[in-house]
Parts: C-alpha cells; structure tokens; sequence
C-alpha cells in the first residue's frame, strides 16, 4: 500500500483507517507494514518496481497520531512524524536492576531522559548540510515503568520541515543511568512525496549511558547502500559510526565499550600463578596465529620467563622464546571484554549458566575425590561407566561412604541435585551398546563421526612422512605390503591404490614433533598414527593396518614404529582394541585443537573483527555476513579463559596438554591454506571418490544452497554489466585488505589468497565463510557429547602405550594377565573423563534463542528493506528445508549403510533444524557454543 499521493488534510491517508491501516484500535500489537517507497537515489529501484514486503513489526503506533494530523492543511511548512521504538528488557531483574530502573524512569520525567534526532537521506540544497529533525525525547518512558512483558514500546514525536524527505539515521542519547537494549525503531509519518511509508530501522543493540559514552548513538535504516550509494546526508555518519567502532587502539577496553581491534593471543598463560603456567605468545612470524579481539588488559605482574617449545613440524630445533608481555587474565566467573553488543543475550546466556552449573556439579565431586585420596580412581570396569548414565557418579564407585564423613553438605547436594549428577546417555549407546567396539563402526565415524574431515584417499603406496628425514629419519611408512595383502579381497596393492579402494586417517606428521614431550608428562601417552582403510563393494571402510610411530632415538634413525592388524585371537584383539583407542586420541586432538578451534573459531574471528571495522551497517555485504556472525567473539573470549589456556580444559582432557595450542599453531603454519581457496577436502570434491560419506553428502547439499543464495545475493549489488563494481568498493576492499593483513598477518604474503576483483571472486569468498560459520562448524561441534559422551568410543586421552614386550616385559604380562585392566587404566580417570564429558555436554547444547540456517528472519524489513534480496533468502530458505527432507530420506535409505542399519545411527549433524538443549543435529548460522 503506498500513500505517496495523500496530503494530509484533503484526503483520508490510508495508512490512518480501514481494514489495511497501520494504526490499529486498542491493544493489538501484530500489525504489517507495508515497505518503504522506493528512494530516488537507489540505483535498482529505479530499474524496478518496488514490491510490498509483509513484515511483523514489534511496535504500534496508537491513534494518538490522528490528532497531530486531522486539520493540517494541504500545503504545510511543518509536518509531524512519530518513532515507536521497541526495548527489550531482561526476563529476570535482580534489585538492584529493578532500583535503577525505577530510578530511571523517575529522573526522565525531570529531564534525564533518552533523547533522539532524525537525519534524512538528502542534505539541505543551499547549505549542503544534513537536514535534521532537532532534537527530541522519548514522551512515555515514565509512564510504562510498570508495564510488564519483555519488550515495550515507546514513542516520541518529532516536527520537521515538509521538505525533509526520507529518514535514513536516527541518534540516540541515553541520560539514564543505564544502559537499555534498543531492539527496533519504526518511523511514521506524513510530508512530502518522498515520504512513503513506515521507515524501519533494526538496532538490536545495547545503549550506553552518557555517563559512560556521552557520544551519540547511530543507528541507520535497514536499507542497503553500497559507499558509492550512500545519500549525501548519510555520508559523513557512515564514516563517523564506523571510526567508532575501530577506536585507537589504546587504553583498557570496558564492557560497555563497542571496539573492535586485534590482539595476538598472548592471554592464555597465567606466569603470575607459577612458571609452569606460563604460555608462548600465538601470532607473530615465529609462532604464527590469526589474531584475536584486543581486551588491552595490563601485562601480568610477573614477567614471562622464557618459554622452552618446539614449533616447527620441519625440524626438530628448540628455541627459546623471547620476554613476552603477556596480559592479565581474568578469570571465571568474571565477564571478559567483547564489544558490548557481542555478548551472549539473555536466552543464551541464561542456557550456557545452566551448562556450566551443570558442568560444575559434574566436575565437583570427582574433585572432591580426587583431593581426598591420594588415588586417582580408574573406572573398575564398564558398568562403572554405564553407571553415570543410570545412577549417578557416586553411587557405584564405592566412595560416597568416606565423602559423606568428611564432608556432610556433599549428601545435600546429592540429594537435591541428584537429577543434574547424572549424565544423559550419550546417542552411541542408545541403539547398540556395544556399537563402539566394532571395526565397521571404527570406520564409519571416519566419514559420519565428530571429526569427518580427515579422511583421505590415498594416492601411492606406500605413504610418506613431509617430515625432514635428516631428523625424523626415512619417510616411508611402516606398513608394508605384506601387512595389508590379504586384506584387499583379491586385489594388489597397486590395484587398489589406482582403484581408490585405500584410504587413510594420516596424524602422523602432525605428532610426531610433539611425541617424546607428549611422552615425558606423566599420565599422558601418544603415537603419530596412521590408519589405513578399504572400500569394500557394498561401500563401507574397513580397518586394515594401523601405525603407531614414535620418534627416533637419534636424528635420522629409523623409527620405532608398530604395525597392527585386524586381530587373529584373544591377544591381538586386544592390542587392536588398543590401537584404535590410540587412533581416536589422535582424531580427537586434531578435531578439538585443528578441524574445530583453529579452523572454525579462530579462523573467523579476524573476518568478524573486520567486518564490524570496514563495512557499515548499511553495507550489503555486512547485511549479508551478520547472521554468521552472532556470538562468535563472546564464545572465543569464554573458550580463552577456560577452554585453551594453561590448565584449561583442553589441556587436562586431551592427550597433548599443555602444548595443544602448539601443536594448533605448528598446523596454522604449515598447512592452514586460507579461507578464499577451493579446497578439494571439501564435500564438493570428495563425493565422486567415496559412495556413501554422509558428511560429504549431506553437505554438498547446504554447500549448493549457499552457494546460489551468495550468488544471486552478490548479483544484486555486483551486476555482472559492471564488472568493475567489485573492485571499486572502498569498504569491500577494506574489510578485505584487514582480513589478510592484519588478521591473518602471519600469512599475508603467502601466495594462496584469492584476488578480490570481480563478483565471482567475492562469491567464493562469502560462501566459505558462510559455509564454515554455520554447516562445517556444525558438522564438527554438535556430535561432541552423542559421540563422545561414552569415553570408550573415543578417549580424548590415553595414559598408557600400548603393551611391548621388548620395551617392558612386566608391563607386558600385567596386559596378559588382566587386559580388562589394561585398557581401562589407560583410558581417562574418572576425574579426567566426567570433567571432558561435562565440557562436550554444554559444548553440545543448542540455546533457546539459536537461529539456524534457513531459518525465519521475523520477516524482511528485520534485516533488509530491498525485496529482492529478501526473495533471494526465501528461495534459499526453501532450498535448505527441502536438504533437511532430502537428508531424512537418506537416513532411511537401506543402502547407505554408513547412516542406515541395524544399532546404526543416523547422520544429522548437517540437519539443519533442532530444538534447544543436546540434539545431535541442527546447523545454526554462526560459531554461537
């Protein structure tokens, strides 16, 4: 509905009465607004015709309205607009909150009240300056102090001339004492023909007090603008917001603070708690690294000693790391810095509260055990282990007797928490039991498990180390032909090589420089692994020969490996079972530190921090992007303080400890290819070579998804008629520049950055970024706990090698004696083990407020007021909901047996929607847990 040709005065406006108005008796608050009339200066519109866009809006503009316009005459010098905002308060309030808010809400009827200012889009003719409204203020504040609900919607009124035009920025001064959360803004109004309906603006941010940030708030309409189109009027404050946001790089960042900048990550050890807490600093030309969100936190009071690692993956040379300045922590539970509008939402932040409580009740009483005796306890046997799913930790283990002498108030704690003591039953175990102990079920979480990216198919025979052979001695593999010929069902070597029947999971050259320190802690033991596969007829893996390499005794030697193979009898069963055990370590330190921190987490972090520098709110590109970016730089920050620093819980969970985020970096440097080149790893490349892989499969078809969305969504703004709009993008090409430069710095002259020149360039670009934010983090987190919730399928520690009689022989015939034993102690402790699992449980865990990919916009004009993008996403939300029918049908699918069969799981990582809590699919369109 357009209402261009009304004045006011002559005709009745049909946004005013009717069964279509806009201003709705009594309470009702589910109103449409039809979208904004097309701007004169909006190079598309004037190409086509504008659509009206049906979009629920939060606010209601009352009949209050009418009285500011019944009698105005045809031909005024002023007209009257009114701006319903909508805030958004929090569910739960403590006193002191419920104070200030009354406190507030007294003082802004004496004057200390949140004031606003319209800009239009155009500038004044003769003085070339920004026409604004004046300032005005928010009229109701004190009068809805009491009005429940979680949002509430205020007006204010503002005079302008008739002439004024299109609002495009609205300012926002907050005189309160607190800050408030600004969700949207609608103007409404009627003076010239330009002013054609409803303009909306989407804030979905947190205003500071002036007493903190006496600077104007910006806030620009949901209309797209590449730089070049920006209307005059909106051109300097396009500027000014965006030097906002980069500040100047100085000073200790506050929480209320909206800054992004870079720092490299020199926070993750802690040398004022001791020397052995100390950490090498991650970014820079010897230790490269992407870089981090800048807190500016102090240095630590003690001064970092010198810092004794190995990182080249090359050679095998130690060095000493110079002083480093490494920051202050802060530790849990206090908040650590994020640009303020970064930071979890209430929904979320109250879901990860309950995680974590759920964590600290899971990881309190083994603690408690574990101070009290001097035993680390080992589970005695299976069932101890099944008992966290059915009973509890404590109820089994023979150890509540002595905790509730000494310690009285753990009963209480039993007692009224019993329920949150006990583990749920994690999806591996809800079909098969014993799932986990097969080889074919070894092989198919190869392809449909946690950690999916690594399989490769092998391409010689046989393989060979990168590794310089001058250090870690010959390059050759130690499985030879004669490990593995009579498992190719009639086929040599050779055949199966060039047949594509081999593959591999290669952890070798990534551990090996690492093993002998892994090797000298104690209660920690590893291998560099390699495993080979073959494709059978019916399109599964089998295991066919595992190598458990360690380092060479001398530089150049030839090294101690051991060779394994499917097993013949009792014994070798168990030494199978053992290399397996070793194998997963192995994937679950690659997948935690690597596939899933490095090259998720880390690796969109500096993109995110440019994004917010370069592109304006208003910029395409940045509209298009802000989905994938939603609580990223929080749940970094969190993983910072309590996940990858010293003592962390990657550190105690995982086999490499306290060198993790070495081994994280070690791979950064030599093999990180950056995010802007084809990677044939990628689904879109292995589906031909593996039949059934439903990790590639299913992601093949999100991957199509988005790749069209990008397309047809970068051909609105990059027509392919003017080949050179790529290239002239200032902020583009800024944001760009930065993500290269300065946020993977270490790597910015490496030859494999793609130019960013035309729109196909940019395609590619945002469609990896997309796809890595939502589907490949999603493929790589959400498993954690229905797979690795029961230990034994995939320990993310080993304690023990596995048992050599030329090494140890009493080792040896204790292994003999009671294998049982064996394999348990070499698995994680109790302790060790309910501490990972309570870690991956809220790590697993979807939030009530998770938005997922494809998912419901709350229509248009919440994200943007250009029709045509907004039918580009409804096309690809189509798209995304029939993958989800075609991936359910695929699960069903008798002859996909890597998803389909008997105590197989189904593969749903790659589902696109789920309900909150740990589901075991869902894609949600950014790196949120």
């Amino acid at each position: 509905m357009a209402v261009c040709s009304q004045i006011m005065g002559l005709h009745q406006p049909s946004f005013l009465l009717g069964s279509g108005s806009l201003l709705l008796r009594g309470n009702q608050n589910k109103l449409a607004f039809p979208a904004i009339c097309p701007d004169g200066q909006d190079r598309r519109r004037r190409l086509r015709s504008a659509k009206t866009v049906a979009a629920p809006v939060k606010a209601t503009i009352n009949e209050d309205v009418i009285k500011m316009v019944v009698g105005k005459q045809a031909k005024v010098d002023k007209v009257m607009l009114r701006a319903a905002l909508t805030v958004r308060r929090k569910h739960k309030e403590d006193i002191k909150e419920a104070i200030v808010n009354q406190l507030d809400a007294l003082t802004d009827k004496f004057g200390r009240n949140v004031v606003l200012e319209l800009i239009s889009t155009g500038i004044h003719p003769r003085t070339k300056k920004q026409k604004t409204s004046g300032a005005t203020v928010i009229k109701d504040w004190f009068e809805k102090k009491n009005v429940k609900g979680e949002r509430v919607v205020y007006t204010a009124d503002f005079t302008v001339d008739s002439s004024f035009g299109e609002p495009g920025a609205i300012t926002v001064i907050n005189r309160h004492q607190k800050e408030f959360f600004l969700e949207s803004v609608v103007i409404e109004g009627e003076g010239s023909t330009s002013s054609c309906g409803p303009v909306h603006f989407s804030c979905n941010s947190w205003v500071q007090s002036t007493k903190d940030h006496p600077k104007k708030r910006i806030f620009f309409s949901n209309k797209p603008y590449l730089p070049s189109e920006t209307p005059e009027g909106l051109k300097e404050l396009r500027e000014i917001e965006l030097n906002e946001l980069r500040g100047d790089g100085k000073g200790i960042r506050k929480l209320s603070d909206r800054i992004f900048d870079y720092a490299t990550y020199n926070d993750l050890g802690n040398p004022d708690r001791g020397s052995e807490f100390a950490r090498p600093t991650l970014g820079g030309e010897k230790i490269p690294y992407p870089r981090r969100c800048r807190t500016g936190r102090p240095p630590t009071d003690t001064n970092s000693p010198k810092v004794v690692f190995i990182q080249e993956t090359t050679y095998r040379a130690s060095f000493h790391g110079t002083d480093m300045l490494a920051e202050s922590r802060v530790e849990k539970p206090n908040p650590i810095y994020v640009p303020r509008d970064e930071a979890f939402e209430e929904l979320k932040q109250g879901a990860f509260a309950a995680g974590r409580l759920k964590a600290v009740l899971h990881s309190f009483i083994p603690s408690l055990i574990a101070s009290i005796s001097a035993d680390n306890h080992d589970f005695k046997g299976f069932h101890h282990i099944d008992n966290l799913y059915k009973e509890g930790l404590i109820l089994k283990l023979g150890l509540q007797e002595h905790l509730l002498k000494k310690l009285p108030f753990v009963k209480k704690i039993q007692e009224s928490s019993e329920g949150l003591l006990r583990y749920d039953t994690p999806s591996i175990l809800t079909k098969d039991k014993f799932a986990w102990l097969r080889d074919d079920e070894f092989a198919r979480q190869a392809v449909a498990g946690i950690n999916p990216v690594n399989i490769e198919r092998l391409q010689s025979f046989p393989p060979l180390s990168n590794l310089d052979p001058a250090i870690y001695g010959p390059p050759e593999s130690a499985i030879t032909e004669a490990h593995i010929r009579g498992q190719l069902e009639g086929l040599t070597v050779q055949q199966a090589v060039e047949e594509g029947k081999l593959f591999m999971l290669d952890f070798h050259d990534i551990y090996l420089p690492f093993v002998d320190r892994i090797n000298m802690m104690d209660g920690r033991k590893a291998y560099a692994t390699r495993t080979l596969f073959f494709l059978t007829p019916i399109g599964t893996l089998k295991p066919i020969a595992i190598e458990l390499g360690l380092p060479p005794r001398q530089p150049g030697a030839s090294r101690p490996s051991m060779v394994l193979m499917p097993p013949r009898d009792a014994t070798t069963n168990w030494l199978w079972m053992l290399g397996k055990a070793h194998v997963c370590s192995n994937d679950a330190g690659v997948h935690q530190l690597v596939n899933h921190w490095l090259k998720t987490h880390a690796t969109m972090e500096p993109f995110i921090l440019a994004a917010h520098r370069q592109l304006s709110t208003m910029h395409p590109v940045f509209k298009l992007l802000h989905p994938h970016m939603r609580y990223t730089l929080e749940i970094n920050a969190l993983a910072r303080q309590s996940l990858i620093n010293a003592d962390g819980v990657i550190e105690s969970c995982f086999t490499p400890g306290p060198i993790g985020m070495e081994m994280s970096s070690a791979y950064y440097k030599h093999h990180w290819r950056g995010v802007a080149v084809a990677d044939h790893t990628q689904p879109h490349g292995l589906r031909l070579i593996l039949p059934d892989y439903p990790y590639a499969d299913d992601g093949l078809l999100l991957w199509s998804a988005i790749t069209r969305f990008v397309g047809a969504y970068v051909q609105i703004y990059y027509p392919e008629s003017d080949p050179n709009r790529v290239r002239s993008d200032s902020e583009l090409q800024a944001w760009y520049h930065e993500c290269v430069n300065v946020g993977h710095e270490d790597h910015r002259h490496a030859s494999w950055w793609s130019p960013l020149d035309t729109a196909s360039d940019l395609v590619a670009l945002l469609t990896t970024l997309v796809w890595i934010a939502s589907a490949q983090h999603a493929a790589l987190n959400f498993g954690q706990y229905p797979l690795g919730g029961y230990v034994p399928n995939r320990p993310p520690l080993m304690r023990r090698l596995v048992p050599d009689p030329d090494r140890d022989a009493d080792e040896y015939k204790a292994f003999l004696a009671d294998p049982h034993c064996f394999f348990l102690s070499s698995m994680p402790s109790v302790l060790q083990a309910t501490k990972f699992m309570a870690v991956v449980d809220t790590l697993s865990t979807h939030s009530p407020d998770e938005e997922y990919l494809g998912g419901t916009r709350d229509g248009a004009a919440a994200w943007t007021a250009d029709e045509e993008a907004a039918a580009v996403y409804r096309a690809f939300a189509a798209e995304v909901a029939a993958a989800e029918e075609e991936i359910e049908s695929r699960n069903a699918d008798p002859s996909r047996r890597n998803r389909c069969g008997a105590g197989v799981l189904p593969y749903e990582l790659l589902a696109p929607s789920s309900g909150p809590g740990v589901t075991g699919r869902g894609v949600p369109n950014s790196v949120s847990i």
